[in-house]
């Protein structure tokens, strides 16, 4: 009779491969699912946006952007008068002329931005500093009616019939341009631009400090 024994252990190499193996897995899963997760984040993660650098050009295309900048508007209520007058009594009683009227001039002021240029622009450090124009007249303009009054000689009014509105408007502006170009008013429109540039440069270049000074 043969007897036939059998070992119910398994060979240790067999259980130890097995074991390399369900390791191996695991270190594969880590790897991948950390490869995935390094991978994500650099996609997602919103990118730095890098502020350019402040040079004179920047500073210039935002200053010119604005063209005329006016800074100052005064409204003028004088009236004026227009005496035209032969130097004879007797020839004025026939052909003289005396204009008065009176109207509300309003009158801007202000720099003219495209006249800077990169010359009028130096940057030390963290300090800008701006050289502007001189504040010049933009323009001026009747604001309602002109109460006029026109007295005319006898034999011009039938002949030589003029209303004077347009003789009255030209002396109202000039006028008007002459008060708004006083020194003072000059001096309070130049504070504002400067007040102006210095805020508007503030968002361009932001942090820095701002010094605006005239052409004189």
């Amino acid at each position: 009779m043969f007897v036939f024994l059998t070992n119910s252990t398994k060979p240790p190499t067999v259980s130890l491969m097995k074991n390399w193996k369900w390791i191996a897995g695991i270190v594969l899963t880590l790897f991948v699912a950390g490869g995935a997760g390094y991978v994500g984040y650099h996609i997602g993660k919103p990118a730095q946006i890098q502020k350019p650098q402040i040079n004179a050009q920047i500073i210039l295309t935002a200053l010119k952007d604005r063209g005329f900048l006016v800074t100052q508007t005064y409204m003028f209520d004088e009236p004026i008068t227009i005496t035209k007058s032969t130097g004879n009594i007797f020839k004025d009683f026939f052909f003289g002329q005396t204009i008065t009227a009176r109207g509300v001039m309003e009158v801007d002021l202000g720099i003219d931005l495209a006249k800077v240029t990169t010359k009028n622009i130096t940057i030390n450090g963290d300090t800008i500093t701006v050289t502007i124009p001189d504040v010049t007249l933009f323009d001026d303009r009747l604001v309602g009616p002109i109460n006029l009054k026109n007295n005319q000689g006898i034999l011009k009014r039938i002949l030589q019939n003029d209303n004077g509105y347009n003789e009255a408007l030209s002396a109202l502006s000039k006028q008007a341009e002459a008060a708004a170009t006083q020194p003072e008013l000059i001096s309070r429109a130049h504070d504002n631009a400067s007040q102006e540039i210095t805020r508007l440069l503030g968002y361009v270049a932001s942090g820095k400090t701002i010094v605006v000074r005239t052409a004189q």
